[in-house]
Formats: C-alpha cells, structure tokens, sequence
C-alpha cells in the first residue's frame, strides 16, 4: 500500500497519534531537565519510558500508513491511556479537553470504515 491510497481519516489519524509520539518525547526531555538530587533513578526511568513509549507510538503511526495493520491495536491502545490521562486532568480543563479531543479525532479516523478496509488482512490483495 502507498501513501496516495491512504484514506484521509487514516491520515489524520495517523498524524495526530505522530505528534502524540513528539509531546511524549519533548515529555521525556523536560523530565531529564528537571532531575534532582533527591529523584534521579525515578526520573531516568520516567524519561526513558516516555521516550520509548514516543518513539514507539510514532514508529507505529508511520507504519499504519504503510498498511501495517498489527500497529492499529498500539495505536487505539494509547488513545484509550489519553482518556484516562484526560480523566485525571479534569481539573486542568484545558489539558483534558486537548486530550480527549486528539484522542477522539484518532479514535474516529482509525475505526472508519475507509480506515479498516484499507487495514484489512486480504490474502488476495496483491502490496
């Protein structure tokens, strides 16, 4: 599958779960800044998992678009933890609107109809 035969709320989808991967990553880079004495194993390790986690989310987003169906679950999986993280957040509304909003709009692009056929496992389909 190419690019050009992606449907578009596949794309946006895709894109949206991207710059999630980014916000982790820069996520990671501000804990590593903000290490002290007091927490350093804690925030090594809270880096390190935000950043594996970003690049695995953008790894999975540059691959759904490839028609890699497998990395629709990793996908769908991280919008689900945004909701919750959303959940959290209610009090800081602003956060949790952005939150549920992005999380929606992948939701919605990755269980279109146009978005699973263009995912479906077809033994016939020739890539």
């Amino acid at each position: 599958m190419t690019r050009s035969e992606n449907p578009p709320p596949l794309v946006v989808a895709a894109s949206l779960a991207a710059v999630e991967g980014l916000v982790l990553l820069l996520l990671a880079g501000a804990q590593l800044a903000d290490l002290s004495e007091g927490r350093t194993t804690m925030g090594w390790t809270v880096a390190a998992f935000f950043a594996l986690f970003g690049v695995a989310v953008i790894a999975c987003a540059w691959a759904v678009t490839r028609g890699q169906a497998w990395t629709r679950g990793p996908i769908l999986l991280t919008q689900l933890i945004a909701l919750g993280l959303a959940w959290s957040f209610r009090g800081t509304q602003l956060i949790a609107l952005g939150l549920v909003v992005v999380a929606a709009v992948v939701l919605a692009g990755m269980l279109h109809p146009a978005s699973l056929e263009a995912l479906a496992d077809d033994p016939m389909r020739e890539d």
